[in-house]
């Protein structure tokens, strides 16, 4: 028997994106505020050493170490709020997905991953699109820049005053090409998960074994090897629409483009192939703890919270 106070997947997995959101935006921030800078920058072409130089330069004309925590709480906001309703929506459609199958432990085949992380993401761009435009622009910006938001309200006040409520939805359009990353990434990772003890030859009996059990053998190192591969598989293939959003929400984006169609046109113009990754090394470095901190955190308090759930009787 279930305890009447079972929390349900879909509130489980809410808590543990939410948390994992939090969590790896607090140890991870300054990549970001590197990665930002970096993609946004148009005066120079990538090149080895960018990310070292700017963070020398962060340090010694913004206000030291503390400079790089800039922005940190839209960061923060949007992060805990992004992953903890993307897991809403997707813990609901993958149920929804399931019980139309006839069962609720059938495991999804790899297309409808791809839907249920599609949508979740579609939805959750829209949703959280207002946090990552104030936190772009603190992030490409110094506090001692003229014009720069000082905080979080602030850039809101602002936003709403002189650009109105389309001001919050700049970058938006490439932001749900984005949606695609979400969608390869989970689509990887969920496959991945289930496939991995095979692919190891950890488990003999796989058939035999419980879809639930076979997901608890997974220790760390596993979560973290397969996070890794499925993250590296959908972040070659969209990571140019990052750069796009980023230059579109920048604080003269009005000024200087006239659309994503523009953008991809002046960025292919002035910098070529090598523009749409700028940013590409921090984030590289940036995503995989990020992945690493997210996942594991995510996991870990899903199944905390959900044997916290299980009655005496069901154990």
């Amino acid at each position: 028997m279930t305890d009447n106070n079972a929390l349900s997947t879909p509130v489980v997995e809410t808590i543990a994106g939410f948390t994992a959101g939090v969590i790896s935006t607090l140890c991870l921030h300054p990549l970001d505020l590197i990665k930002t800078r970096l993609q946004v920058d148009q005066s120079s072409s990538p090149r080895i050493g960018s990310s070292l130089r700017l963070i020398r330069e962060i340090s010694r004309y913004e206000g030291g170490i503390s400079a790089l925590y800039r922005g940190l709480t839209p960061n923060i906001l949007g992060n805990s709020t992004s992953w903890g309703f993307y897991f809403l929506c997707y813990g609901n459609i993958k149920d929804s997905m399931r019980k139309n199958r006839g069962s609720e432990h059938n495991d999804l085949r790899a297309s409808e991953y791809f839907v249920a992380s599609g949508v979740a993401g579609l939805l959750t761009a829209i949703f959280t699109n207002p946090i990552w435009v104030i936190k772009t622009r603190m992030l490409s910006t110094g506090s001692l820049t003229p014009g720069a938001y000082p905080s979080l309200l602030f850039g809101v006040r602002q936003i709403f005053r002189s650009e109105g409520v389309a001001g919050f939805y700049h970058g938006l359009l490439p932001s749900l090409f984005g949606v695609s990353h979400g969608a390869f990434q989970f689509m990887a990772y969920e496959r991945l998960k289930l496939s991995w003890p095979r692919l190891t030859s950890r488990s003999r009996n796989i058939s035999s074994i419980s879809r639930d059990i076979h997901r608890r053998e997974l220790t760390n190192v596993d979560l973290i090897i397969i996070s890794t591969l499925s993250k590296m598989f959908a972040g070659c293939i969209t990571y140019p629409y990052q750069v796009l959003r980023s230059r579109l929400q920048t604080y003269d984006a009005a000024i200087v483009y006239r659309g994503v169609i523009d953008v991809i046109v002046q960025v292919w113009r002035k910098e070529g192939v090598n523009g749409f990754y700028k940013g590409l090394g921090p984030s590289i470095i940036r995503v995989l703890p990020s992945t690493w901190v997210t996942f594991l955190v995510y996991e870990n308090v899903k199944m905390h919270l959900s044997e916290r759930s299980i009655g005496p009787k069901e154990r």
